[in-house]
């Protein structure tokens, strides 16, 4: 990759169905780690998906589902020749302790907010989005500026999304994970289980972004992993 930018960047990443979700010039409030060499980062760039599109370049790959984490594994090593070719270090979210504050960086890098169930919501995108890594850079990148857009949710009346739990997880400062880990698996659970979190699809905001169903799945059936292993539940 010859000179880096935003759009050289973008269309790397393209083919895996990803796309950059913004960046910022790093600040030490913002608390991001030095470049493994030790040079400080001057650039952080988010890379991220929405829609429908890094699940059908995954499908379309003809992924091994008897890995551990196939879509992990499909994706991690694309990102990280990317970020080689790019001459950038890139952290994963799920990497840690100690974790990126990724919803902090992404509210540097873009106008997403917090919505009532926790999950940042894009004023296009809605709630069908996700920050896969970030990419540091220890040289200064030039950058759009943040757009300035208020949350969707300020002028949602309804709040569809805290009406519609089975589970009744959300609470106005936390969610309940055992309450709905216990649901999902259960004999009633099977819209969340097969079609994803009904609190997630009740939001109005990027439909056009919704998740396929078989994506859904797949997403619910790694949360639930993910959860018994919080709580010791026996996979």
């Amino acid at each position: 990759m010859n000179k880096v930018t935003l759009e050289t960047i973008a269309d790397a990443i393209a083919p895996a169905g990803l796309i950059v979700r913004g960046g910022f010039h790093a600040e030490p409030a913002d608390a991001v780690p030095p470049i493994p060499d030790g040079r400080a980062t001057e650039t952080v760039v988010l890379i991220g998906n929405a829609g429908s599109t890094m699940w059908d370049a995954f499908q379309s790959s003809n992924p091994d589902s008897t890995l551990k984490d196939p879509l992990d594994s499909w994706l991690t090593p694309q990102i990280a020749t990317v970020a080689a070719s790019a001459g950038a270090h890139p952290i994963f979210p799920n990497e840690g302790p100690p974790f990126i504050p990724i919803q902090d960086w992404a509210r540097r890098s873009e106008p997403v907010h917090r919505s009532p169930i926790g999950l940042m919501i894009h004023p296009l995108f809605g709630l069908w989005h996700v920050y896969r890594a970030a990419f540091c850079f220890a040289e200064y990148l030039e950058l759009p500026p943040r757009a300035n857009i208020a949350s969707p949710c300020e002028a949602c009346e309804t709040k569809p999304c805290l009406k519609v739990c089975p589970a009744d997880a959300f609470g106005p400062t936390s969610f309940d994970t055992a309450a709905c880990l216990t649901h999902v698996q259960g004999i009633d659970g099977g819209t969340c289980r097969d079609g994803g979190c009904m609190a997630r699809r009740a939001c109005p905001v990027g439909r056009q972004y919704l998740y396929p169903r078989p994506s859904q799945a797949f997403h619910t059936s790694a949360f639930m992993c993910a959860a018994k292993r919080r709580f010791g539940v026996p996979q």
